[in-house]
């Protein structure tokens, strides 16, 4: 009887963690002896075998789930292994935004201190082959917020992202409006690209959508200053000169015809949606007001106008 009180205390009592919250890690392939032993040498319990003991006798414990888990306030030991059994981990949460490049992803991944890093170092033709892809990757990657377990990898990460985007991608080009000029979903994805970079106020996307589509179907180059900075990497200062809009790169939309051979940055699912459902419009042309929206002229002469009086201020 003793004994059985003294498990029921054991089970009952909240424990005495090191420190508030208290982290512990189960590797993959662990037992709960294991986990009792480590939370011993951490001074949660004076011996391992009291937890094994209430386990055994509440039959649990036999499978537990590996991870991080966190004790922020007080815990017994019965629900610790319901908590174990449960795999009530840690979760990180890490938010990639609408429009930012591979390279940016990259620098972002590197800075978590809680992923397992294994891409430094790595280029990008090295990052192609651990996902099994053959083409630039720049723009397959779907900008959300992924949450993760300490200790995931960061290719996990990108492989999850990666898989993200061909699934959105496919599923809206498979919706797409049959009559817009874009031919294949690579297409639609460096369309989206674009359009993400040249968008301040999200109820613009389909109508600047409609300005790139339009010149595309009447053979207008696209002229669209982001491509032109994508081209110039990190020699871009900040500022966009005459002759950066003159050196011809394979992203410069004023030196080339057509779209350029890859995405600029990674769009989000409303830029993809505005790409292959653009608005009906007859524009060609449209500058920035200087507060995140755009005029937008169907004529070269209303498009100089709108220039003179929004970016020169005449």
């Amino acid at each position: 009887m003793l004994g059985a009180a003294w498990l029921a205390y054991f089970a009952l009592t909240p424990m005495t963690v090191p420190a508030k919250p208290y982290e512990f890690t189960v590797n993959a392939g662990s037992g709960l002896k294991a986990v009792a032993r480590q939370l011993t040498n951490d001074g949660v319990f004076a011996e391992p075998e009291s937890l094994l003991i209430v386990a055994r006798a509440l039959g649990k414990g036999q499978t537990i789930k590996a991870g991080t888990y966190r004790l922020d306030g007080p815990t017994t030991p019965m629900e610790l292994i319901d908590k174990l059994e449960r795999g009530d981990v840690v979760l990180e949460e890490m938010l990639f935004v609408e429009g930012t490049t591979l390279r940016q992803w990259l620098a972002q991944l590197a800075a978590q201190p809680r992923l397992k890093q294994t891409l430094a170092g790595k280029n990008e033709i090295d990052l192609r082959a651990m996902l099994g892809e053959t083409d630039p990757l720049e723009g397959w990657f779907f900008p959300d917020t992924y949450r993760y377990a300490p200790g995931t990898t960061d290719l996990d990460i990108l492989r999850r992202a990666h898989v993200a985007m061909k699934k959105r991608l496919a599923e809206a080009w498979a919706a797409r409006d049959p009559a817009i000029v874009l031919e294949t979903p690579q297409e639609a994805l460096t369309m989206a690209s674009i359009v993400e970079k040249e968008t301040g106020q999200g109820v613009e996307r389909p109508v600047i959508a409609s300005v790139f589509e339009n010149r595309l179907r009447r053979g207008m180059r696209l002229q669209t200053d982001p491509t032109v900075i994508y081209g110039l990497g990190e020699r871009y200062d900040g500022s966009l000169h005459k002759r950066d809009l003159l050196e011809d790169t394979p992203w410069n939309t004023y030196t080339r015809d057509g779209l350029p051979p890859t995405p600029i940055a990674m769009p989000g699912a409303a830029s993809i949606r505005a790409v292959l459902h653009p608005a009906s419009s007859p524009y060609l042309y449209f500058v920035a007001r200087g507060d995140g929206t755009h005029e937008f002229s169907e004529s070269l002469e209303n498009h100089n106008r709108a220039v003179a009086k929004y970016q020169l201020g005449k």
